[in-house]
This record gives C-alpha cells, structure tokens and sequence, in this order.
C-alpha cells in the first residue's frame, strides 16, 4: 500500500459536513485525554492491536490528534493524526455495520483539518488502503516509490 500526498491547503470545508453528520445523529469530536481506554477498546476489538497502540501516541498530544464519531454515547469510529510521525493521518476506521454513511469522509476532514491547524501545508497518508477513497475525498496523490515506507520490518 502506497503512501499518498494531501494537500492541506485545498481541503473542502469541513463545517457543512460536520453539520450533516449531527444531523443524521452522528457526533464527530475531538476525543478527550480520559477517553483512552473505551476508544482503545473499540479500535483493539474493532480492527487491531498495533492500530490501538499507535493511536495512544494522539492522546500524549496536547490537543489530543485523535478524533472520534459517536452514536447514542457509543464510539462508532475513529481518526487520528500525528501519532506514527509527524504530518501522517492514520489509522483510521469505522464499525463495519455503519460504513457507507459518510462518517471516515467525516474524520478524515477533521483530522487533516487538524494537521492544517498545526501549520503544515502537506500531510502524509502512510501505508493507504483504499486509495481511490482518498483521492476522491480530497485529491491525494500515490508517492511514487513510497512501499513498503514506514511500516516494513514491524514487531509481531
């Protein structure tokens, strides 16, 4: 899986899509520093143990660059930024029986958005899956020559 190119500076707006997520009883939020374990919990039982482990790096951040989607007070996903290196988005995921609502086009903004805020120009997505998915989202462009990158030669 390629690393991709985002540019920050042509992100699409991020409070029409915010407001439409609310409105179909969707909460996207910045996740808060106590929220460590429910949010660890979902994202080991969800996807994985090593994605859990790197997301802990977003809640040491000050603000924390870990964001959250929320349905009736339960996690329904996650996105975080900042947490394998500096300007990379990732991980991110979302309950398989809620995909397809909007909610990963939802965190993906806020969390590029975040990485904006932090005064980059440029983020890194590490190690994408579905790459058509973020090239449609917000125009990122395949690194050429960018695999294996970061997550090669991994503990198990």
């Amino acid at each position: 899986m390629p690393d991709l190119l985002v540019n920050l500076l042509k992100l699409p707006p991020l409070e029409p899509l915010m407001l439409a997520m609310e409105a179909s009883g969707v909460i996207i939020r910045r996740a808060q520093p106590f929220e460590i374990t429910p949010v660890r919990s979902f994202i080991e039982s969800e996807f994985s143990l090593s994605w859990a482990d790197e997301v802990s790096v977003g809640f040491a951040n000050k603000p924390v660059s870990v964001y959250i989607a929320t349905t009736d007070l339960t996690i329904a996903g996650f996105a975080a930024y900042e947490c394998t290196r500096k300007a990379f988005f990732g991980p991110m995921g979302v309950a398989e029986d809620l995909q397809g609502r909007g909610i990963g086009k939802a965190l993906l903004l806020a969390s590029l958005w975040g990485l904006r805020e932090l005064g980059y120009v440029y983020g890194i997505i590490g190690g994408a899956g579905p790459v058509e998915f973020y090239q449609q989202t917000v125009g990122a462009t395949v690194i050429p020559d960018s695999e294996p990158g970061i997550y090669s030669d991994l503990l198990e």
